[in-house]
């Protein structure tokens, strides 16, 4: 159930993106033990003077392919982060889509009381889930 956005600027294929977009799935369902119909996800593109992502002095080189991704999920464990983390930017590299540099990833933690899938109705507070 975690939400996923990415942010990147203008001028991938469709075919990339929709393969960021899968790589990210399955290593999010194996890493979260999520179910595999739990996929929400939404792309922004940008023009590049909307997107600026830096390196917090790290000096981890950025090119005009960064994408930043963005979660908004169940609290996860050090372990599950890591691994989603470490497997995610493995994956994206080894496919040629995204460069590890070029990876950033944020994880926002919510409860179940956070969530409304439709119909006006809180799911996983009134039993559906």
């Amino acid at each position: 159930m975690p939400l996923v956005r990415f942010d990147m600027l203008k001028g991938r294929s469709p075919e990339t993106i929709q393969q960021i977009l899968q790589i990210t799935h399955e290593v999010m369902v194996a890493a979260f033990d999520v179910p595999a119909r739990d996929r929400y996800q939404i792309v922004h593109q940008h023009e590049p003077y909307e997107m600026v992502v830096e390196d917090t002095g790290l000096g981890i080189p950025r090119t005009d392919k960064v994408v930043v991704i963005s979660l908004v999920s169940r609290v996860r464990t050090v372990h599950q982060l890591k691994q989603f983390y470490a497997n995610l930017a493995e994956r994206l590299s080894a496919a040629g889509l995204v460069d590890k540099n070029d990876l950033m990833i944020n994880v926002s933690f919510n409860s179940d009381q956070g969530w409304s899938f439709g119909q006006g109705k809180a799911q996983f507070l009134d039993g559906s889930l």
